[in-house]
């Protein structure tokens, strides 16, 4: 089976880093300048906006929520558990576009569950999508990253980092 970013045409180089931002008052994610120019340089004006966990946000352009959604409703073993993801993005999703000062404005149910207004976020680039937390989110998951890091470094040198 094809994944999801087989049918979203050519993305631009995204940015590397996890880069800061905030949620206005009005509930509008106000892109870091190195991402709105990635989503021109792609082509991306509109979007659908979602979370599966309830903690990170997740910026699909149209076409690759399209097919992230054609995966989600497969049929087979992990059918039920496709559909309840599906259910979850839906409920708390919704399209957007974003606007000439390069702002989103989150889905109303979404900004409500992540309580996003007036919050700052950390915003990284993945698998042809933008995901992001709070930033008191991001920094314990960070920290979580960070535990037994040495340990880690041993693993992956092993593999030729």
């Amino acid at each position: 089976m094809e994944g999801p970013l087989e049918n979203i045409g050519t993305l631009a180089e995204p940015p590397h880093s996890t880069t800061s931002a905030k949620i206005d008052d009005k509930g509008r994610l106000k892109l870091p300048s190195e991402s709105l120019d990635w989503c021109k340089k792609s082509n991306i004006s509109n979007i659908f906006a979602t979370t599966f966990d309830k903690v990170t946000v997740r910026l699909y352009p149209i076409p690759l929520w399209k097919s992230t959604l054609k995966l989600l409703e497969s049929p087979g073993p992990q059918a039920k558990k496709g559909a309840d993801l599906a259910r979850v993005a839906k409920h708390y999703g919704g399209d957007a576009e974003i606007d000439a000062q390069g702002r989103i404005l989150l889905p109303a149910a979404l900004r409500t569950l992540l309580t996003l207004e007036s919050q700052p976020i950390c915003l990284e680039h993945l698998a042809g999508r933008m995901d992001f937390t709070t930033k008191v989110e991001y920094d314990r998951l960070l920290a979580t990253a960070e535990e037994n890091l040495q340990d880690k470094v041993d693993t992956f040198r092993e593999l030729g980092l």
